[in-house]
């Protein structure tokens, strides 16, 4: 468990760690906090984890730690990290070859049209509005920086106009979950980007992460689970 005080609001984040060794870190990422620092100056993962460490460890000077993947601020759920450059060159080439597997959860609004089923989009982001949206085939000479993204859903169950999904993800573009589901008129439940309706925090976890183990090459699961609260707790 790492714990560290956010000075702004003198408020505690509590990060769960779900596995440790000398080559990676497994951590569970709360909804709210950077994956990495960015112009806000406001805590994140890396740095967070990184101080720990030097802490726990009494290591002098810079400590390492590879950033190999990374979540949405408002998205909490399982992250790894890399301890050595080693490791964090082994697991990237895995995201490379597809080896990588990421399952999320999802609530969103309305009935998706079946209850499995895949989405392939192209993509197209806007660094200046901070904002991605899909972009026809017909289209796509206009935007030669469109990026295909495939994702995997799988109905969990209905309640109350709301569906609760499984999603595997087979690209890992920005906001990539986000816009698709929007796009065919299932926006996440809080998503105030591509829904409109602002919640505390999106309804989107990482749920599990599959990979092989840097060093020791053996298969790895990670799972982390959503809090018991709405509009997790309905279902």
């Amino acid at each position: 468990m790492i714990e560290f005080i956010k000075k702004k609001q003198n408020t505690k984040i509590v990060i769960p760690v779900l596995y440790e060794d000398n080559h990676i870190i497994v951590c569970e990422k709360q909804p709210g906090v950077l994956s990495q620092a960015d112009d806000t100056n406001d805590p994140d993962m890396l740095g967070i984890i990184k101080n720990d460490i030097k802490k726990r460890y009494n290591k002098p000077g810079n400590v390492y730690l590879g950033l190999v993947h990374r979540l949405d601020r408002m998205v909490g759920g399982v992250m790894v990290f890399a301890k050595t450059s080693k490791a964090a060159s082994r697991l990237s080439e895995q995201i490379r070859h597809k080896l990588f597997e990421k399952t999320y959860l999802a609530i969103v609004k309305g009935v998706l049209p079946s209850n499995r089923g895949t989405l392939r989009d192209y993509l197209v982001k806007d660094e200046r509005q901070n904002i991605v949206k899909v972009v026809q085939e017909n289209d796509l000479k206009r935007y030669p920086q469109a990026k295909l993204a495939v994702l995997d859903y799988e109905v969990i169950k209905y309640k109350g106009g709301l569906s609760a999904l499984k999603i595997n993800l087979h690209t890992g573009r920005p906001h990539q979950i986000r816009v698709q589901l929007s796009n065919i008129g299932c926006p996440i439940l809080g998503d105030a980007k591509y829904c409109g309706i602002k919640n505390e925090s999106i309804s989107l976890w990482a749920y599990s992460l599959k990979f092989i183990h840097p060093t020791l090459k053996n298969e790895l699961v990670f799972q982390s689970y959503p809090p018991d609260v709405f509009p997790w707790s309905l279902f």
